[in-house]
């Protein structure tokens, strides 16, 4: 068998033109972005709450890049069936993912991913946050956050709280807030937003956090009482303090939505989506719809987001280990 040794500057040259060309094929491929539809997959079922934060999006995005986007509904299993078609996708900008907090949550809550939600997905741009309120049953004699902490540990484990389900964002919402106030309450879990609301109003359960939006006409009757909301500042039109500032340092809950594409996406591309859809968010149209639902518009860089995920991965691990909401 002959042994072939090319010379050293020449394997050099080899690989410098191999990744040469690779830059080149990159360069074009984005300059002719988009010739083709795109495919946005959203991993809720069609008429949930993600819906009317998506749709407005897809239309103008679709408007600016001339090219049809269209949304691919793949509901299931915590939405990790509709992550990992975007996460093993080619990453071309051809297929995008409607993400929401609990792609965060998912490395944490969820043994034998068969993806990697950090390394497989790169973040593009986000939508919306949509920070939680915390909430009480109007006949409990609290009417500040220091008042229910001091009425839960006068009380441990006599309170209950309300969520739409073990292991999603209210749930470890309530249990990070719990640890962090030493205090102990009961988790009632119930199936959706709309039966745990119900709780509270029938009294069954005392705490909950929700979107705001949930709770305006309740409180308004005195059968719900809005302490604070979960958010790193107050929210524009909204009289309420934040749970951080009432005495609850560090608190924030809520829900987030984001769009995400496959890992190793071309900048290029990454970056005009995240351009055109910071456009987007602008519209005052948008902007006011967004608003009405309770959620405030997003904004900023792909690296922003980047790093904001990170960080929100970063908080879950415990708080999951502490609420015992491992799924398999």
């Amino acid at each position: 068998m002959i042994k072939t040794t090319f010379p050293k500057w020449l394997r050099i040259a080899a690989v410098a033109s191999v990744t040469a060309l690779a830059t080149v094929a990159t360069t074009v491929s984005a300059q002719d972005y988009p010739n083709r539809q795109i495919r946005l997959v959203n991993p809720y079922a069609p008429g949930g709450s993600t819906d009317p934060v998506i749709r407005p999006v897809a239309t103008k995005l679709q408007e600016m890049l001339g090219q049809a986007v269209y949304i691919d509904n793949k509901p299931g299993a915590g939405t990790n069936i509709g992550s990992e078609i975007v996460a093993k996708a080619k990453p071309d900008g051809y297929t995008l993912l409607l993400a929401t907090s609990s792609l965060a949550i998912s490395p944490s809550l969820y043994k034998g991913l068969t993806y990697d939600p950090v390394k497989d997905l790169q973040p593009v741009v986000m939508l919306v946050n949509a920070p939680f309120t915390l909430a009480v049953s109007g006949t409990l004699p609290v009417k500040n956050v220091q008042e229910l902490i001091a009425y839960a540990k006068a009380n441990p484990g006599k309170l209950s709280y309300g969520s739409s389900g073990n292991g999603g964002a209210i749930h470890l919402g309530m249990e990070l807030f719990k640890s962090l106030t030493k205090t102990d309450m009961l988790h009632v879990p119930y199936k959706g937003s709309g039966q745990s609301l119900n709780g509270l109003l029938a009294g069954d359960i005392q705490v909950m956090l929700s979107p705001e939006v949930n709770f305006t006409q309740h409180a308004k009757t005195g059968r719900i009482r809005m302490l604070a909301v979960a958010a790193s500042k107050r929210v524009e039109g909204l009289d309420l303090p934040t749970v951080a500032e009432s005495g609850v340092p560090g608190f924030e809950s809520g829900v987030w939505m984001a769009l995400f594409a496959p890992a190793g996406t071309p900048k290029p591309i990454v970056d005009r989506i995240n351009a055109n859809v910071n456009q987007i968010l602008k519209d005052q149209s948008v902007a006011d719809a967004y608003q009405k639902m309770g959620m405030v518009p997003g904004s900023g860089s792909a690296d922003e987001l980047t790093r904001f995920y990170l960080q929100d991965v970063q908080r879950w691990p415990q708080v999951v280990k502490q609420s015992g909401a491992k799924i398999e």
